[in-house]
């Protein structure tokens, strides 16, 4: 008997063809972008979820209070953690000092490579759970040892075992190999850590960390991980221990209300961004916003598959009506309308299968994920399984118990007819359907507009042209009047210069800026970069006051140039020159220029003063390419350069401009998720118009063929049948508009350098929609309009 079933599902496929392909295909599109946002879901919600007790893991995080505002951030103090272990030691497991994850060099033999690392105390192999392939969690015990990450490992020594061999890092120090650790998962903050050095060997090493440092409570440069005791409380613990510091300090830092908490690493993903020094959960929206978006598109793809099997399963009317006449049962027909639904979903889930296996490298690429598809995962499959087989019932559920309860007799009479609110539920879920399209659509909108605002924003300098070396060594600083004449002298460089931060970032903060008129009251945070002379030309800078750094005149030394918001913060009227005190030094003011962006594009600037450095080591060299000389032929000179002073070391350079668009990376992903998940609610709304398209022309077959043997022509017909559901996308053009107005205003809050909604985003998306929903119901409409009147009434 159910293979019987089985035979008519098949064959109703077949004669059915094109309401087979679109039925299925819809369902599978559906399935397809469900699973792919549940993937997506599950890659952000376990990040950083590898270690087994990672439950119990934080980081310390400061906040101070910096002219009223709060701030908070990861940097701390040396001292910090003696200081927790003195007072709260009972609370703690574990305790792992460390430094930043930056570029250096790596070398063994002749294989050199540039890797980001970290100095880290021996205790995070314990703490962070890793997974040691050669050597043991006490492989950093020794201040002269090292631990690789798995693919480093290899790059280095091939397929040779690699313990006991010498790495030399930032060819300097030669460290032994006492370790190998399987890579961080690709979700997590660590997933750039190539290896691992010892804290001990960094903080002793006076050019890596002043002595000084050691009891320098005000000296914010390094990361503390800690692993609370089993019995602690996270929120208890942070609330504790908050004005540790504070006990510690000096009145001048406690001007600053210095404030100690506690970050669990479960939330260092989702929630990244602190207001207020608390956590919020930026990233977390999006996660959310996808979540509904995905459960969205399912059920638009689920329903529209009711819907098409709706539309047809009028005509079966009458086979049910024969088949009751000739002796089948009701939970026959039940059975076999249940049969080919389930059929056609399982159809669909193997189709999605597939769709996700072909998009998923596509989708890693746009999410910048490396999502897999957990077969052996049990939840996976009973998920998928079920799904199919709820969808399977839910649509199969109308046709089985409603079409099956017919009495034969009016049915092959003609009695049978669809109340007249039986399309309501589908004429609601037209709304609903591009209620959401049209509101991810001017979604999409707003959020590149705002991305294309950030990007035409003026910067304050010249990015075209300005190529950054980043240098790990002090090769090329030990010779750099030399390495900057000979690229001058080539005549495709105008300028070289030196500076403790890039153009697009700020290595150093200080809050020992002081002026005449300040008030006392007023705690200061300044971005301070240190310069070589011929800094500006080689940036581009742009000066509204005053005058740039001169070599020639030996006073210049202890001059700064500040930006326009340093001007503004220090309620400065005329800045040249004026004093100003850094810590115990004087200063003056030579020049004012434009505000750099030199940070996050969508922020205020923070004031910024440059100040003329004699010793650069581990910095960044900023070249500027002459106008008309080829970036090819620029580059080649930059690297034979660079390996001429320093031969030893990897050249590591970036364009300006191409680095400030990664600013941009969040923001862009986004959009373009979002716009990928718009057009494919678009594509699913348009499959539910086209069911209902088909549904009404089921219904209406006699009444088009009686107008049109009055009369009617192809062009009233179709406007009779389009013109409804011109009236149902409008309606979800009056819902859509205001909602898409209320939320993208929100989300536009959250950037302080922000544009407005714009006017042509709702016009775009309106007519869009329109046009879309006319040219999907004219396919039906037209083909309904023109068919033959006789044909159309010869069986009624």
């Amino acid at each position: 008997m159910h293979r019987n079933y089985l035979k008519m599902a098949i064959r109703y496929l077949f004669k059915n063809k094109v309401h087979s392909f679109i039925n299925i295909a819809g369902l599978s599109v559906g399935m397809t972008v469900a699973m792919l946002i549940g993937l997506w879901i599950r890659d952000e919600f376990t990040y950083d979820r590898f270690p087994a007790h990672y439950e119990r893991i934080a980081q310390v995080y400061k906040t101070q209070v910096f002219n009223g505002e709060m701030k908070t951030g990861k940097a701390i103090s040396i001292p910090l953690p003696q200081a927790l272990k003195e007072n709260y030691g009972e609370y703690f497991k574990n305790m792992t000092m460390g430094s930043w994850v930056w570029g250096h060099i790596l070398a063994a033999g002749d294989r050199k490579l540039l890797q980001k690392g970290n100095f880290m105390e021996a205790s995070v192999a314990e703490m962070f759970d890793l997974k040691m392939l050669r050597g043991d969690r006490k492989a950093l015990t020794d201040p002269h040892s090292l631990i690789l990450s798995q693919t480093v490992a290899r790059a280095l020594f091939g397929e040779a075992d690699p313990m006991g061999q010498l790495v030399k890092l930032d060819n300097d120090q030669s460290f032994k190999v006492t370790g190998v650790y399987e890579d961080f998962p690709y979700n997590s903050e660590f997933r750039e850590l190539s290896f691992i050095a010892p804290w001990d060997y960094y903080v002793n090493t006076p050019s890596l960390v002043k002595p000084k440092s050691k009891n320098d409570w005000g000296d914010n440069s390094y990361q503390l991980y800690v692993q609370l005791a089993d019995h602690a409380d996270m929120d208890e613990v942070s609330a504790k221990i908050a004005d540790v510091s504070r006990k510690e300090v000096d009145a001048f830092i406690k001007q600053f209300n210095p404030k100690i908490q506690l970050h669990p690493m479960s939330r260092w993903h989702l929630y990244s961004t602190f207001k207020n020094s608390v956590a919020v959960g930026d990233r977390l929206q999006y996660v959310y916003l996808f979540g509904i978006i995905g459960m969205f598109v399912l059920l638009l793809a689920c329903i529209n598959f009711m819907n098409l099997t709706t539309a047809k399963s009028e005509k079966r009317a009458k086979e049910v009506g024969i088949r009751k006449s000739i002796g089948s049962l009701r939970r026959q027909l039940v059975a076999q309308f249940f049969t080919e639904s389930l059929f056609v979903t399982g159809i669909a889930y193997v189709l999605a299968l597939g769709l996700v296996l072909i998009l998923l490298p596509a989708f890693n690429e746009v999410a910048d994920k490396k999502i897999t598809l957990p077969w052996n995962n049990p939840l996976f499959w009973l998920a998928g399984i079920t799904f199919t087989l709820l969808t399977g019932l839910i649509a199969g559920s109308y046709p089985a118990f409603y079409l099956s309860s017919f009495q034969p007799v009016k049915v092959l009479k003609g009695a049978y007819k669809a109340g007249k609110l039986a399309s309501m539920p589908r004429k609601v879920l037209v709304v609903l359907q591009f209620s959401v399209s049209v509101t991810l659509i001017i979604g999409t909108i707003v959020v590149f507009n705002q991305i294309r605002f950030a990007r035409n924003r003026p910067v304050g300098y010249n990015k075209d042209g300005l190529v950054t070396v980043t240098t790990i060594t002090s090769a090329i600083a030990d010779h750099f009047e030399s390495f900057r004449h000979e690229l001058i002298a080539s005549g495709k460089i105008d300028e070289v210069a030196f500076s403790t931060s890039p153009s697009t970032g700020v290595n150093n903060n200080t809050s020992s800026i002081r002026w005449q008129g300040k008030d006392p009251n007023m705690t200061v945070d300044f971005a301070n970069i240190g310069v070589t002379f011929g800094f500006g030309k080689a940036v581009g800078w742009q000066f509204i006051a005053g005058r740039d750094f001169n070599a020639g005149m030996l006073t210049d030394s202890d001059g700064v140039v500040i930006n326009q918001r340093a001007v503004e913060y220090m309620g400065l009227k005329d800045p040249v020159g004026q004093d100003l005190t850094w810590g115990d030094h004087h200063f003056k003011i030579l020049g004012v220029v434009k505000d750099m962006v030199m940070q996050n594009p969508y922020e205020v600037v923070a004031p910024t003063l440059f100040y003329i450095r004699n010793h650069f080591s581990d910095n960044y060299v900023n070249i500027r390419i002459r106008p008309g000389i080829g970036p090819v032929a620029a580059v080649q000179l930059i690297e034979e350069m660079c390996r001429k002073y320093d031969p030893e070391s990897p050249v590591n350079y970036k364009f300006a401009d191409m680095e400030y668009e990664t600013k941009f990376r969040d923001e862009i992903r986004i959009g373009k998720l979002a716009g990928i998940f718009a057009l494919l609610a678009i594509f699913i709304s348009c499959l539910g118009l086209f069911g209902m398209a088909s549904f009404m022309a089921e219904q209406r077959t006699k009444e088009l063929g009686i107008r049109k043997i009055l009369g009617a022509s192809v062009f009233n017909l179709w406007g009779m049948l389009s013109g409804e559901f011109i009236v149902l996308v409008t309606i979800s053009l009056l819902i859509a508009m205001p909602l898409a107005h209320v939320w993208m205003s929100a989300w536009l809050q959250r950037y302080s350098y922000r544009t407005a909604i714009p006017w042509w985003a709702f016009l775009v998306a309106a007519g869009s929609a329109l046009i879309i929903s006319l040219l999907t119901v004219s396919v039906q409409g037209i083909r309904a309009a023109t068919m033959n009147p006789v044909k159309s009434l010869k069986t009624e």
